[in-house]
């Protein structure tokens, strides 16, 4: 990997959402936009317990997250990240700092009724831990 990847987690540290891909059992990709914090040691995306992401990267854990901001081609800047998937459920021993990182980022989206609907949508909340193999960024901004 030669990109520097504790930049790229700061620069995208405020992204609210990433896509996940994976892989369906007749081969085919399935994406779909996750919450997500990226810490030191990988990026954690959270998700529903038995949806189809779960259940793809259960089956074949080979991932890639991707995470971008803007909109115009000279403000487009982002990365894609290539792991393989650990799937851990909400209370698995070792999210107790992913687990307090994501809702330190999302509190203001969870106040009010959005922790209800957050809770009646996703019943069992589970996290990918997907450590980079691969990073790969792009930047349109001017540069200079």
């Amino acid at each position: 990997m030669t990109e520097d990847v504790s930049a790229i987690r700061r620069m995208f540290r405020d992204i609210p959402m990433c896509r996940v891909a994976t892989v369906r059992p007749d081969g085919g990709p399935h994406v779909a936009p996750r919450w997500f914090v990226w810490l030191e040691d990988a990026i954690w995306v959270a998700t529903r317990v038995g949806d189809t992401t779960w259940e793809d990267a259960l089956r074949d854990p080979r991932v890639s997250v991707l995470i971008d901001r803007g909109r115009d081609w000279t403000e487009l800047t982002g990365a894609r990240v290539e792991g393989v998937a650990e799937l851990m459920p909400a209370e698995h021993p070792d999210l107790r700092a992913p687990m307090s990182a994501w809702h330190d980022k999302y509190r203001t989206l969870l106040a009010g009724e959005g922790f209800e609907q957050l809770a009646d949508a996703v019943p069992i909340l589970g996290f990918l831990r997907v450590v980079p193999a691969v990073v790969a960024t792009w930047d349109h901004r001017p540069q200079g």
